[in-house]
């Protein structure tokens, strides 16, 4: 869930603190409230964030292409009205 990686650093962090103490049982309970927390985050990793960033991508690359399709298309079928858009587009500084 949480990157494996971060918490097995901060993980040996603790550790090397607490190696020459007999607080071993206070390590247990930080870990264990640590981990109870980064759950409670609902926390993505970071494969799965560059995934849904590489979809998003996609879709906005295949919304373009749509909308300019349907642009086209109302162009052929309301001549007048693609007319009036280019013209206030041209207005408002849009091309």
């Amino acid at each position: 869930m949480f990157s494996q990686k971060l918490f097995e650093e901060i993980s040996s962090k603790i550790s090397e603190t607490i190696a020459a103490s007999p607080a071993k049982d206070i390590e247990k309970n930080i870990k264990a409230m640590m981990a109870s927390t980064f759950a409670k985050m609902d926390l993505v990793t970071r494969e799965e964030f560059d995934v849904q960033q590489e979809v998003l991508i996609r879709t906005r690359e295949k919304l373009s292409l749509l909308e300019e399709r349907f642009a086209k298309l109302e162009a052929t079928v309301f001549p007048d009205k693609a007319e009036e858009q280019v013209e206030s587009q041209a207005a408002q500084g849009h091309s």
